[in-house]
């Protein structure tokens, strides 16, 4: 049930429906003066939720900052968490990545340059309607594709969402792997409840945020321009914020 009511939580976190529904209230209202002033606050909310340096400062004060590969001790296991991939994109013949490919690719760097003996890939599919498609079982073939040995890949594809991803993870790692140091490897913006989850669950971690919505410095001229991808970049901070708030309520962190 929790699994259900997060998804469908997402919908009324998003700025586009706060957004339509203030415009269509607007419309609809035969009070003028309530009219103008929906209407009015429509258009701030369109302004605001589309500036780039809004979100920006956001999200860098919500993002952990870059982690130096020169400075990282070396690692037993890193821990690469999915939810990378488009899984209703066909033929399922390879995998179709969506923005954080960095998850895979910085992982594949860190092994490469030994600061990885293993990769634990964690996440089965978290869709409500597909069940069939196992975003583990797509990455484990990426990685072999990017010379990873067969060896030293550990699959965990039952995992539905972050709580889970700690949860299953935790139970093969304290079986097969325990007393190890652990690498977490995540998107910037999902490091701080992803470690949360895996602290709560008993297994001590090290950040290695990766795949950064953020610039270091934006051009004044771009910062005042309407941006659709900061909707984007809104979506994923306030399904962080409210994450976090519902998985303390829940205990998960």
């Amino acid at each position: 049930m929790f699994f259900i009511l997060s998804k469908v939580l997402l919908l009324f976190l998003m700025p586009l429906t706060w957004i339509f529904t203030l415009f269509l209230w607007g419309l609809l209202t035969r009070n003028l003066v309530r009219r103008k002033r929906l209407l009015i606050l429509t258009f701030i909310l369109l302004y605001l939720f589309s500036n780039s340096y809004i979100i920006n400062q956001l999200l860098l004060r919500w993002e952990p900052s870059p982690t130096p590969i020169q400075k990282l001790d070396q690692y037993d296991l890193g821990i690469v968490l999915t939810g990378v991939t488009n899984k209703g994109k066909s033929p399922h013949d390879r995998a179709y990545f969506s923005h954080g490919a960095d998850r895979v690719l910085h992982t594949v760097q860190l092994y490469k340059l030994g600061k990885i003996k293993k990769i634990l890939i964690s996440g089965g599919s978290g869709s409500l309607s597909e069940k069939t498609i196992l975003e583990a079982d797509e990455l484990q073939k990426v990685f072999l594709i990017c010379g990873v040995s067969a060896h030293d890949l550990i699959i965990e594809n039952k995992s539905r969402n972050t709580r889970e991803n700690a949860l299953f993870s935790a139970k093969l790692l304290k079986n097969q792997f325990p007393n190890q140091s652990y690498l977490l490897i995540t998107s910037a913006f999902h490091m701080r409840r992803a470690k949360a989850c895996f602290d709560k669950v008993g297994i001590k971690t090290d950040p290695f945020p990766v795949d950064y919505y953020t610039f270091d410095s934006l051009q004044f001229f771009y910062e005042l321009l309407p941006s659709s991808d900061s909707f984007t970049k809104w979506n994923l901070y306030l399904k962080e914020i409210g994450g976090m708030i519902t998985y303390r309520i829940a205990g998960y962190i």
